[in-house]
């Protein structure tokens, strides 16, 4: 389980060779390359599955996969995201106090309600065909809190 949940998480990028020289353009390539990989993976068959088990068996003691799946996966990619973003502020292209708090913004403008709705049943297929413009829509209301307006024209 353990291996599937890291592969599942090793699927959304963070341009962890990109970062250097990182300018505003390429931030928000890597951002919305991210958004979509995110919601890729979370739309997913076996992420789906995996978190509906993992809620089913929430209220029992002995079951692990609820932490398995936070750790192996949302924590994975959060410490990932974060790095982009803390790369990000060091070249002043965003600016936060906390890149924890940075991230789950982040993460709640991307997801926001999504994937509550794909574990119920919401037809996925349909969801899909949006992934693009709800990826760039959540990079945009990020820069429009963080960013900084560097590297952005006039």
């Amino acid at each position: 389980m353990e291996a599937m949940i890291a592969y599942q998480a090793s699927k959304v990028r963070t341009g962890d060779g990109a970062l250097a020289n990182l300018n505003r353009a390429g931030l928000e390539r890597l951002l919305t390359e991210f958004a979509n990989g995110l919601l890729e993976v979370l739309s997913g068959d076996v992420s789906l599955a995996l978190n509906r088990l993992a809620i089913g068996q929430a209220s029992r003691v002995s079951s692990q996969l609820g932490e398995m799946l936070l750790e192996r996966g949302r924590r994975q990619i959060g410490r990932r995201a974060t790095a982009l973003l803390i790369s990000a502020k060091r070249a002043g292209l965003i600016a936060f106090d906390d890149a924890n708090e940075a991230y789950e913004t982040l993460y709640g403008l991307i997801v926001r309600d999504l994937h509550v709705r794909m574990m119920l049943g919401e037809d996925v297929s349909a969801i899909r065909k949006e992934f693009g413009r709800r990826a760039e829509k959540a990079v945009n209301a990020f820069l429009a809190l963080h960013g900084t307006g560097k590297g952005v024209a006039a």
